[in-house]
C-alpha cells in the first residue's frame, strides 16, 4: 500500500488522504481547508493526484473539512463512487448546496468593477470555488453503505464502516487491502467521537489493523468534566437571564447544536432555563430534523428518554430560525436571549452578524464550544483578543469569552489512546493525521510509551509506503 497525505497533515482542515496499490486508488475524504487567505489559496491549489484514475472516494462523515471539496471532483474529471453512511448521504445533500451557496454569496461580494471595464472574467480566486450545479452533479455519484456491512469498492479493496460516535452517520473507515496474495487491513478514524455524550453512540471499538491513521485534534489534552462543563454553561445562562443580556453560541450546525439542544432541553425540564433559545442556522434546523428522523443510530441514553415520552431535541422556549427575517430580527430582540448559530469558527454564516451586534457590548456572553482552526476569528475569540476580523471588516469585541472543552465532538488525549489501545495486540504501523503539530507529538509520545506503536506525524503531500 501506498499513502499520500494530501490535506489534515499537521492541520485540522482539509482532510484528504489518498490510498494506492498495484491496482487501485481510493481516496479518503477531500475537505475544505478553513482558517483564513492561505486555506482560502489552499482549496484552490491543484489537489496533488489525478482524480480521473481514481476507482472510489470514501467520506468519513458529512463535515465540512472533511467533503467540503468533493465538488471539485467532477471538474477534476472524477466519475467514481463516493461511500459514505446512509446519513452521511443525507447530511450531504444540504450542507454541500449550503456550502456553494456561501462560495457563490462570498464571490458576489468582490467588487468586479475594474475587471468588467477591461472587459474580463473576475480574477480566478475571486470567483466561486464551485457551483450548485457542480453540487448536484456531485451528489449523484453518493452510494450509501449501512455500519458493519462489507462491500467491494474497487480491484482488491473491501470497505466496511463503523460507528465513530462524532456526528449523525460518521464512521471509522475499514479497508481491506489484497494485494501480492496478501490481504492487510487499513483502519481510518475519521473524527473519533467523544464519549460518553448524549444522543449517539459511543465510537465502536476495532481490534485489527495492520495500518492505522489516527486524528489526533485533541491529541494534548483532556477535556474538562461532562458535569463541570454543564455547570459552567448553566451559569452562563443564569447571569445573562439575571443581567438581561445575550448569550452567542458559535455552534456547528451538524453535532454540536444538537447536542446543545439536548442540555438546553434538560435546563428546560428542571426548571432551570427560564430564557429562550434560537437555533438561528438552516442548516442546523434542518440538521435537527434529520437527528429526530434517525433515531435507530440513538444511544440508551437518548431512548431513555423517548420511552418516558420527553421530547428529546424540542422543549417549550426553543425557536427555529430558518428566514433572513427571522434572524435580523434578533438584533432588536428584548432581553436575555441564547442564539445559537453558525459557523462554530465564526468564518461565516450568521454567527457572524450577531458577533458583529452584540459583541461590542460587555453585558454580553459569548460560548466558545468547540475546536478554534488557526487563523479563525473564533481561535482569535479563545486566545483573548480584543478586535477580530469578520467579513473583511475589523470588530471590537467588549463580550466575555467562555472556552467549555468539555462539549466538544472529538475524543481528548486519554480517549485517543484508550479507543487505539484496542489494537494493542496487532500494533500497526500508525500515522496521526487532522491535528496541529504540537497535538500530534504529545499523543505520538503516549503512543509509543504506552503502546509500543510505530508512530510516524506525515507533513502535507508527504507519501509513504505502509
Amino acid at each position: 500500500m501506498r499513502l499520500q497525505f494530501h490535506g489534515a497533515a499537521g492541520g485540522v482542515t482539509g482532510c484528504c488522504h489518498l490510498l494506492t496499490t498495484d491496482r487501485a486508488a481510493v481516496l479518503l475524504d477531500f475537505g475544505l481547508h478553513q482558517g483564513g487567505p492561505l486555506s482560502e489559496r489552499m482549496n484552490r491549489r491543484p489537489p496533488g493526484f489525478d482524480a480521473r484514475r481514481l476507482d472510489s472516494v470514501v467520506l468519513s462523515h458529512a463535515h465540512i473539512d472533511h467533503s467540503g471539496r468533493l465538488p471539485l471532483l467532477p471538474r477534476l474529471g472524477c466519475r467514481a463512487p463516493i461511500w459514505s453512511t446512509p446519513a452521511t448521504r443525507e447530511l450531504c445533500a444540504f450542507m454541500l448546496p449550503d456550502s456553494a451557496h456561501l462560495q457563490e454569496h462570498d464571490a458576489q461580494r468582490w467588487d468586479h468593477s475594474r475587471s468588467r471595464r477591461r472587459g474580463r472574467p473576475p480574477p480566478r480566486s475571486e470567483q466561486p470555488l464551485y457551483t450548485a450545479e457542480d453540487v448536484a452533479t456531485v451528489l449523484r455519484q453518493f452510494r450509501a453503505l449501512p455500519y458493519r456491512r462489507s462491500e467491494p469498492i474497487a480491484d482488491g479493496v473491501r470497505l466496511t464502516f463503523h460507528d465513530a460516535g462524532h456526528i449523525l452517520g460518521s464512521a471509522i473507515v475499514a479497508l481491506d487491502v489484497e494485494e501480492a496474495g496478501q490481504t492487510r487491513r487499513l483502519v481510518f478514524s475519521g473524527d473519533v467521537g467523544n464519549w460518553p455524550a448524549p444522543l449517539l453512540r459511543d465510537p465502536e471499538p476495532l481490534d485489527a489493523a495492520d495500518v492505522l491513521l489516527l486524528e489526533s485534534t485533541y491529541g494534548d489534552r483532556d477535556h474538562k468534566d461532562r458535569q463541570a462543563t454543564l455547570d459552567e454553561l448553566l451559569a452562563v445562562v443564569s447571569a445573562a437571564r439575571q443581567a438581561g443580556s445575550k448569550v452567542l453560541v458559535p455552534s456547528f450546525a451538524v453535532g454540536r447544536s444538537q447536542e446543545l439542544i439536548f442540555h438546553l432541553g434538560e435546563f428546560h425540564r428542571d426548571g432551570r432555563l427560564g430564557l429562550p433559545v434560537f437555533l438561528d442556522s438552516p442548516m442546523a434546523v434542518r440538521s435537527t430534523e434529520l437527528y429526530r428522523r434517525h433515531r435507530e443510530l440513538f444511544d440508551d441514553e437518548a431512548w431513555d428518554t423517548i420511552r418516558r415520552g420527553e421530547p428529546l431535541l424540542d422543549f417549550p422556549g426553543l425557536h427555529l430560525c430558518r428566514t433572513t427575517q427571522e434572524s435580523v430580527a434578533l438584533n432588536t430582540l428584548a432581553g436575555p436571549a441564547v442564539i445559537l448559530a453558525a459557523s462554530g469558527m465564526c468564518t461565516g454564516g450568521r454567527i457572524v452578524h450577531h458577533l458583529r451586534h452584540h459583541g461590542g457590548r460587555p453585558g454580553t456572553h459569548i460560548v466558545i464550544v468547540g475546536f478554534q482552526a488557526e487563523g479563525t476569528p473564533g481561535r482569535a475569540l479563545v486566545e483573548g483578543a480584543r478586535t477580530i476580523t469578520l467579513l473583511g471588516e475589523r470588530v471590537s469585541i467588549a463580550a466575555r469569552v467562555h472556552t467549555l472543552g468539555g462539549f466538544s465532538a472529538h475524543a481528548d488525549q486519554s480517549r485517543l489512546v484508550r479507543w487505539a489501545s484496542g489494537f494493542r495486540a496487532a500494533r500497526p504501523r500508525t500515522f496521526l493525521v487532522h491535528g496541529e503539530d504540537r497535538a500530534r507529538q504529545a499523543l505520538a509520545q503516549r503512543l509509543r510509551a504506552e503502546l509500543g506503536y510505530e508512530v510516524s506525524l506525515p507533513g502535507l503531500h508527504d507519501a509513504v509506503v505502509a
